[in-house]
């Protein structure tokens, strides 16, 4: 199914003769288009889980080493066992969180905050706060958490 060409005849059905004059056919040849569709489509199913960010999760006690320090004091926000939110030493009410992190956000170099969870506070209620976070600006998110934990190696702390 490839691309031909057709000669032009004169009327007594010979060739002209001398330089014949050409003309394309009118149909297209799809098939190298299928054909390059198909390889992107296998580089994009490959490439995308390699696109995809996790966040980093860290259980209340852990054998972790400590995270290195920065420049600027970084922002703490902190979820209770019952479930109320606060940033560095203030609480704040859950319907003002997103619009004081993006204030928070326009003001700071940097998009890394610790988020402190107690153990008890329910699982649900942490994530809200990420996903408040992420929205607010920061996509750099640490889970704090206590020293001295299980490694998961049969040693203990």
């Amino acid at each position: 199914m490839g691309a031909g060409v057709v000669q032009n005849r004169d009327s007594g059905g010979r060739r002209r003769r001398g330089r014949g004059r050409t003309r394309p056919m009118a149909e297209i040849n799809v098939t190298p288009f299928v054909d390059v569709m198909l390889v992107l489509l296998i580089i994009f199913m490959v490439a995308a889980p390699l696109l995809v960010v996790g966040v980093p999760v860290e259980l209340p006690k852990t054998a972790a080493n400590a995270l290195p320090g920065e420049q600027e004091e970084p922002l703490t926000v902190t979820v209770a066992a019952d479930g109320r939110v606060s940033i560095q030493t203030t609480e704040v009410p859950r319907e003002d969180l997103l619009s004081r992190l993006r204030a928070i956000a326009a003001e700071r170099e940097s998009t890394r905050v610790f988020l402190r969870a107690d153990g008890n506070a329910p699982y649900s209620a942490v994530m809200e706060v990420m996903g408040a976070l992420n929205r607010g600006g920061f996509a750099d998110i640490g889970l704090v958490t206590e020293t001295g934990g299980p490694a998961l190696d049969g040693r203990g702390g």
